[in-house]
């Protein structure tokens, strides 16, 4: 038997998605403009890269965040929302506004990450400004040291309702 046969033969392997998390305290409307899908800019504004180790471990094949409309694009232009790590350093204060202000309006801005959402084991520090909250306006808070793919997975379906 041939692999393409047997490829046939056992057809398409992949288990159903769970359903819509439905958590309250999380849950936002998805931004007037948004239908079914939302496209995102990753910034780091000055993590340990835990939480973009597990934002990449979401949109690899085994969570597959794109499943449910969610995709990071290159440029702040073509974006929908901003997805920040880390804490707010002096040094990537003012490239967060600038690429904040570069995605048009209406935005949704998600912190991932103890850091992003309180400053984590870094507030306080000298080179610090604070955490994501702290500089802008933040619409959904992903809160773990880091958060797994999957709980990021849940806080990106709340935004776009898949």
């Amino acid at each position: 038997m041939s692999w393409t046969s047997k490829i046939r033969r056992v057809g398409r392997m992949a288990e159903p998605a769970t359903p819509t998390p439905t958590n309250p305290a999380n849950t936002v409307e998805p931004p007037t403009g948004v239908t079914g899908s939302l496209q995102l800019r990753h910034v780091d504004c000055g993590s340990c890269n835990g939480c973009e180790l597990e934002i990449a471990g979401a949109f690899s094949a085994v969570y597959d965040a794109e499943q449910f409309g969610v995709r990071v694009v290159a440029s702040p232009r073509h974006a929908d929302g901003l997805i920040a790590t880390g804490v707010v350093t002096r040094n990537m204060h003012q490239p967060l506004l600038n690429t904040l202000n570069s995605i048009p309006q209406p935005r949704v801005v998600i912190a991932v990450g103890d850091c992003a959402v309180d400053g984590g084991a870094f507030a306080g520090g000298y080179a610090v400004v604070g955490s994501v909250a702290d500089v802008i306006p933040v619409d959904v808070r992903v809160p773990g040291c880091p958060p797994s793919p999957a709980e990021i997975i849940a806080a990106l379906r709340t935004v776009t309702g898949r």
